[in-house]
């Protein structure tokens, strides 16, 4: 009966994982299929490097340009990254180093909290708050590219933060006792061993939060401007997922517009990929 029921169960849990793969295929085959007609009409070059994005021109003469978008999509999220990561070490340090278990485990719950805001909430708070606060500093709309980039940081926070101070607390756990053995002082611990052997996980879980934070939609969208401007930090722009958001409920299925937002959607998902094979490949190399 033992083995009758372990053949079940690695029976249904194989048929899981190839559902899931079968589900990844067909997501992947049905935004290649629905992309590749753009590239027929518009041309790969005008596409991905093309500045002008004008779907419903009204002289017959549409545009389908993505750069300025992709541009932002990664300069967004690189600034929000570059921005989260110095809190999340801090952070991450003192949950680490300094904080007792019980303020460790009721700070965490806090944290596991602003993971399970919705992203709408975010961008509603950014667009009473940090906006408005823009405006009164003189900026003239509120909405840019470091408004976002500021919301999308508190945003990935959490995701650092618990990445960070699980690796601190392994290394701490391994070399606490002969650091206390030779009378080193704990902060000087932390300083010269903790942090030094933290970065190779700080510098994987940056790159994995650029790929997290280039898939954010909702909240981006109500801060950041909305226009097809090159980025610029104070300045407005547009993401890909917005830009998606925005227009695939007026595209008309099977037009050039229709087709060209699930192409920008297949650009998306080639830059997650190349990012998370480079995290791979730079896991394989910094492994002992």
């Amino acid at each position: 009966m033992r083995k009758i029921s372990n053949r079940i169960f690695s029976f249904i849990i194989y048929g899981f994982a190839f559902v899931t793969v079968l589900l990844l295929a067909f997501v992947i085959y049905f935004i290649v299929h629905e992309a590749l007609p753009v590239f027929e009409t518009v041309g790969v070059k005008d596409f991905l490097l093309g500045q002008r994005w004008m779907p419903l021109d009204s002289s017959a003469n549409p545009s389908y340009g993505i750069f300025n978008f992709t541009a932002a999509t990664v300069y967004v999220s690189v600034i929000a990254v570059l921005l989260a990561v110095i809190i999340s070490v801090g952070t991450a340090l003192y949950l680490s180093c300094a904080a007792s278990e019980r303020t460790r485990g009721f700070l965490y719950s806090f944290i596991d909290l602003l993971a399970a805001i919705p992203s709408v909430v975010y961008g509603f708070i950014g667009l009473v708050v940090l906006v408005k606060l823009f405006l009164r500093s003189g900026h003239p709309s509120g909405s840019s590219v470091l408004t976002a980039a500021i919301v999308l940081a508190v945003m990935i926070l959490p995701f650092l933060i618990s990445s960070i101070s699980d690796t601190m607390l392994k290394i701490k756990e391994e070399y606490q006792p002969a650091s206390s053995a030779l009378g080193i002082a704990e902060w000087h611990m932390a300083a010269e061993i903790i942090l030094p052997l933290s970065l190779k996980s700080i510098f994987l879980n940056m790159i994995l939060a650029v790929s997290r934070a280039m898939g954010e939609t909702m909240a981006v969208m109500m801060v950041m401007g909305n226009a097809n401007l090159f980025p610029r930090l104070l300045g407005k722009s547009e993401t890909i997922a917005s830009l998606i958001a925005l227009e695939m409920g007026t595209a008309s299925a099977g037009s050039t517009h229709y087709h060209a937002l699930y192409a920008a959607g297949l650009v998306l998902m080639v830059l997650l990929l190349i990012i998370n094979l480079t995290i791979t490949a730079i896991h394989k190399k910094i492994s002992p």
